[in-house]
């Protein structure tokens, strides 16, 4: 029978109250409390928390109390039941961490390396889903979006423009299911954020006719000062270069994968680069290096880090950077040959037209490549006091 009544709830002093039939009231020292339902399933004493003394009355707690031992009565675990409902009331939400997850999966395919390396869902992981990721993507409204950018809409710039454009992705993902979403919620956040302070910086690079003296400089056959003849020679990225195999060289052509590739778009297959007598020299140099296949290893493990061959050029108190040889490579090109704009840009991997003109083109422009990359590593290794 139970025993509490409306008037004792409100006066009882702090300690564990019991209505009977498993229900029973904590009350505190200032004055709130707890329901809670005490039950026994399969042997096993559990508590059910029920709710606070403020939001729940005592004739709220009896029938929550009478609900849930119909369920022990049944064999059912009442808080299993409840958390499952709640997980089913939250699907049926469409919250934003689901759509996000659901739209990540559904890209998958045109991502590099099926997104593993998580360049692509990061920016929400990190800077959407803790804020907003619990709600239904259906009620995110641009007041909402401004909030959870606004800490770093200017101080970091590039990753808020991420963090946004990925969101807009997932917005759109949503309402191809036939969710009632508002597409235009995060172009309105950019425009009450208003336009950012932050100015995207290149990275510093050498200018070309600095080149031939610092390529002069490395000289000792070791793995860093090689591999920053090849990326300098070849105008390749970092990774490819810190990743080349001696596999993936046959002749004058070193053929990179495409997962080595920096983005899907322009790397739907593996890309080539002609290799001048002088690239060739160098790997041959780096093959007395060679462990696992790897034409780069690092001391320890694995093959040398991107830091490796920056920090290099750091001691040396230069403010250029590896990647920077790329923009020297090209500007080179620019300045000191007649090369076309197509040839300049294919020599790094550059995407210069539509996919339809890539198409209907089917040429990669190696023979001019292989011309432009032999001039380039002439010019490298001249007498830098001519």
């Amino acid at each position: 029978m139970s025993k509490l009544s409306s008037m004792f709830v409100r006066t009882a002093p702090p300690g564990k109250h019991e209505d009977g039939n498993g229900l029973r009231l904590i009350k505190r020292p200032d004055g709130g409390g707890q329901w809670v339902y005490r039950y026994m399933l399969r042997g096993r004493r559990r508590e059910m928390g029920l709710g606070g003394l403020g939001a729940i009355s005592l004739k709220d707690a009896r029938e929550m109390a009478a609900s849930n031992r119909t369920l022990v009565a049944k064999g059912i675990d009442p808080i299993k039941h409840r958390d499952q409902l709640r997980r089913e009331a939250a699907k049926s939400e469409h919250l934003l961490k689901d759509v996000a997850q659901d739209a990540f999966e559904s890209r998958k395919a045109s991502l590099k390396g099926d997104g593993v390396a998580g360049r692509w869902f990061s920016p929400l992981e990190l800077h959407i889903l803790p804020e907003l990721g619990k709600l239904p993507i259906m009620e995110i409204n641009q007041q909402d979006i401004r909030r959870t950018l606004e800490p770093i809409w200017h101080s970091k710039a590039s990753t808020a423009r991420k963090a946004a454009d990925r969101l807009k992705l997932v917005i759109d993902h949503a309402a191809a299911l036939g969710l009632d979403v508002d597409l235009q919620a995060v172009a309105k956040a950019k425009r009450l954020l208003g336009r950012q302070r932050h100015e995207v910086t290149s990275i510093p690079s050498m200018p070309w006719h600095d080149v031939p003296a610092f390529y002069a400089s490395l000289e000792e056959p070791t793995v860093t000062h090689l591999a920053l003849r090849l990326l300098i020679l070849t105008g390749a990225r970092s990774k490819p270069v810190r990743f080349a195999r001696f596999e993936e060289i046959e002749d004058d052509v070193w053929t990179i994968p495409a997962a080595n590739m920096k983005a899907r778009v322009g790397a739907e297959s593996d890309f080539r680069i002609p290799l001048s007598d002088e690239a060739k020299r160098v790997i041959d140099l780096a093959s007395r290096f060679e462990r696992e296949g790897y034409l780069f290893p690092s001391v320890r493990k694995g093959v040398i880090s991107d830091a490796t061959m920056a920090r290099l050029m750091e001691r040396r108190s230069l403010a250029a950077r590896p990647h920077g040889f790329r923009s020297s490579l090209r500007t080179w090109i620019a300045e000191k040959t007649d090369a076309p704009h197509e040839v300049a840009e294919a020599v790094l991997a550059h995407v210069s037209d539509s996919k339809v003109v890539r198409t209907y083109r089917q040429t990669d422009f190696l023979d001019q490549r292989r011309d432009l990359l032999s001039a380039w590593a002439q010019f490298c290794t001249r007498n830098v006091d001519q």
